[in-house]
């Protein structure tokens, strides 16, 4: 069927997000008016999504290099580090905020199986899953809605697919209300010689388009994540892809015999902008490797599934599953076969060509010849640096009560069923966190999620982290925060923290409040990143992240996500969040100002977040770093567990009943000045920064507090460790007491409750 060209106008550019300055830009590129097609080309590779056009001038300033890097940031699918024995650990982080919102299940499925498929391109195979997620309050039946489908999409693709969901985090906020964040990262391992590049190279090899066919569905989901959602966002569901985890099972095992044919030249993921994503960067990265490339290919060649589809539909399609793939000339019929073996499409459709054009053709008609660079950062793409003004949020300021007047035991309890506080095994028992049987420990038994390395003795932690509350109070130490806690979890684990991937979850960037937020929770993460030697692989930004609010647009919390793992000389230098010895020493590590800004007792107890994010101590955070990780591969650590949401008594309750099959009890005595009517409240509920809480055996309490102050980190011993029930004291006065079964009954039963599960 052939096709009547719609004829494109500046009117119609702006249907498709460009601007006039944009269209102007185009016209000249191409020295004549773009067809339809080529409109629809530049529209999504010019989008947000794609080209990072108001974001990519501030990602450049964070360190991207150094390290155990074996790709700059940005180069490849996903990044790359180097853990010794000539392997590798490829993995990212990506967002699928805006498909989650007005379809949960597919947005969250799709978001899964696409971040998988960035990690296989590399040649790696993934080993681990991740996620991070923000609803609004969960009194809401439509944010019910949302989670519900989310975790189902998320756990029904990874579970499939057969790789395991270890951990990740989820928060409640009304500023999400309208607008879930949904975050997946994929982490994989490869050896190095067995990586595979996403560029087309050697003219005149073939182009193959492997795995499923293409439909209509997802057409514009790159332009689609580059604006605002709206009550006409519900309109754009076909613009969510649908997945298959069994097809890309099986397009995983195809691809990795593939690449061991040593003839797949290039490969890339058709993710966001489906084909014309794949060939334009692919084209763009051979041009910058060697000074000439691109790509040619025919339409008609490109497997359908609706008949009649133009051009257009089949370039903009993001029909799931599908990859691209350069093969070594005259060797294509080997890789089609290893495709054909696991019934997998794999048709040529096209060759590498030398004149550095993207060029496609369909029923023998050229309908699009565009410069392959001016599709591609570093090219033709624009490049924004939007105004940024800082505009401090207007909350109020917390008018403490003072203790004398407080009820402890009520409020400890409350604030441990907090939906932010309390256990999410509703959530993390519908992903199987086993298969492959690498996972070393059940999900919330350590800080960092922790797999073995087969055939080694290795293992590798991995962690999501990032609290938006203090992003929102102070973005630069909001943006430094979300790393160094990161890096905490990492080290709590034993691991030596590595490198991190990100997700930038942001409002309008053209709002010049959300810039300021975004360029300076960057300052912070590049700061913190540099402090820790752990540079930035790559990752994602995502912003248009806005929600309605008593009838008002407002943005979500500013919500960099960080994702990062990080290394395991011995496996059996793995350090556990649970108390597991009665009679063990509890140790505090850490001194910082106890602030109650920004916890989330302040919101409960007060209902304001306060004025400013706690402070951080970058030279402290890695010190306490270095000092975890000595103190793991001594083996003097018996459990270790960071203080952070909840503060010092959410911290020591976690550590006794997180553990279910054989909960403990502890006894702390904790010392106070009385230097203001309110210490009690900030030493059992203040999220200060750089605390750790550990237990040792008593008879090594000499030899840790040496080693603390060694590595300049403060230190006391606060308790011991009980085989039942849980008392904290003031200067020796009982001010709480609980059994284990009282507090688990708070912490676990708590998130589900508040769903009303029963209701969905």
């Amino acid at each position: 069927m052939k096709h009547t060209e719609v004829e494109v106008t500046l009117a119609l550019a702006a249907e498709h997000g460009l601007n006039r300055e944009e269209y102007d830009k185009i016209c000249a590129i191409l020295g004549r008016v773009p067809s339809f097609t080529e409109l629809g080309i530049f529209s999504v590779m010019w989008s947000e999504h794609c080209s990072y056009k108001n974001s990519i001038a501030v990602l450049k300033t964070l360190p991207r290099e150094g390290g155990a890097l074996l790709t700059g940031a940005g180069e490849e699918n996903a990044g790359l580090v180097d853990i010794g024995d000539n392997l590798a650990v490829a993995f990212k982080i990506e967002s699928h905020n805006h498909p989650s919102a007005v379809e949960p299940y597919q947005g969250a499925a799709t978001g899964v199986g696409g971040i998988h498929r960035d990690i296989f391109t590399m040649g790696a195979r993934p080993v681990a899953s991740l996620n991070s997620l923000r609803f609004g309050s969960p009194k809401d039946p439509h944010v019910r809605y949302l989670v519900d489908g989310v975790v189902r999409g998320i756990g029904d693709y990874g579970n499939s697919f057969g790789v395991p969901t270890v951990g990740g985090e989820i928060y409640f906020e009304e500023g999400y209300t309208g607008n879930p964040l949904v975050n997946a990262m994929s982490v994989g391992i490869v050896e190095h010689h067995k990586t595979v590049s996403a560029t087309a190279l050697g003219k005149d090899n073939p182009v193959l388009i492997v795995g499923s066919s293409t439909g209509r569905d997802g057409i514009h989901g790159a332009t689609f994540a580059s604006e605002d959602l709206s009550e006409a966002s519900e309109d754009k569901r076909p613009s969510v892809q649908v997945g298959d985890p069994f097809a890309e099972k099986l397009l995983l095992e195809a691809t990795l015999e593939a690449i061991a044919t040593g003839y797949v030249v290039g490969l890339q993921d058709m993710g966001a902008a489906g084909i014309t994503s794949s060939t334009s960067e692919m084209s763009a990265r051979g041009i910058e490797k060697t000074g000439s490339g691109g790509i040619e290919i025919d339409l008609d060649l490109v497997p359908i599934r609706e008949a009649g589809m133009s051009a257009y539909e089949i370039m903009l399609s993001e029909s799931q599953e599908r990859m691209l793939i350069v093969a070594e000339k005259g060797f294509e019929e080997k890789i089609i076969e290893v495709y054909r073996k696991w019934d997998v499409l794999a048709v040529v459709i096209g060759r590498v060509t030398s004149d550095n054009l993207l060029r496609v053709s369909q029923h023998g008609s050229i309908v699009a010849e565009i410069p392959a660079e001016s599709l591609v950062l570093g090219g033709g793409a624009p490049v924004y640096i939007r105004e940024a003004i800082e505009k401090k949020p207007e909350t109020p300021i917390a008018q403490l009560e003072e203790d004398k007047n407080l009820d402890f035991p009520t409020i400890a309890l409350e604030l441990l069923s907090r939906p932010n506080i309390a256990s999410k095994q509703w959530v993390y028992r519908q992903y199987d966190s086993m298969v492959q049987t690498n996972t070393v420990t059940p999900v919330g038994h350590t800080d960092a999620a922790v797999i073995r390395i087969k055939g080694s003795r290795k293992g590798l932690a991995m962690k999501t982290d990032c609290n938006a509350r203090y992003v929102y109070l102070n973005p630069l130490a909001g943006g430094k925060i979300a790393v160094a806690e990161c890096a905490r979890n990492i080290a709590c684990s034993g691991a030596k923290p590595l490198a991190i991937t990100n997700c930038l979850n942001f409002g309008n960037p053209y709002k010049p409040e959300v810039y300021f937020q975004f360029k300076t929770a960057v300052q912070g993460m590049g700061e913190a990143c540099r402090a820790f030697n752990t540079p930035v692989t790559g990752g994602n930004v995502s912003f248009y992240n806005e929600t309605f609010i008593g009838g008002l647009r407002t943005a979500i919390y500013p919500t960099p996500t960080i994702g990062m793992i990080g290394l395991l000389d011995d496996i059996d230098n793995l350090v556990g969040s649970t108390f597991t010895n009665p009679g063990d020493a509890i140790l505090l590590l850490g001194e910082p100002e106890l602030t109650l800004d920004a916890s989330e007792y302040l919101i409960m107890q007060y209902g304001t977040p306060g004025q400013d994010a706690p402070s951080i101590d970058l030279v402290h955070e890695k010190n306490l770093q270095d000092l975890l990780v000595a103190l793991a591969s001594k083996k003097l650590l018996h459990s270790a567990h960071d203080i952070s949401d909840g503060g010092l008594f959410v911290a020591l309750a976690e550590k006794a009943i997180m553990n279910t099959e054989v909960p403990m009890g502890f006894s702390v005595d904790l010392e106070m000045t009385n230097s203001t009517p309110f210490e009690i409240q900030q030493q059992l509920f203040s999220e200060a920064q750089g605390r750790v809480v550990l237990s040792i055996s008593p008879d090594k309490a000499k030899e840790v507090i040496e080693e603390a102050l060694a590595h300049h980190v403060p230190i006391r011993v606060i308790g011991k460790v009980l085989e039942r029930d849980a008392n904290i004291a003031v200067n020796g006065v009982q001010l709480l007491h609980f059994t284990t079964v009282e507090l688990s009954d708070a912490y676990y039963h708590a998130l589900e409750n508040s769903l009303h599960l029963d209701e969905l």
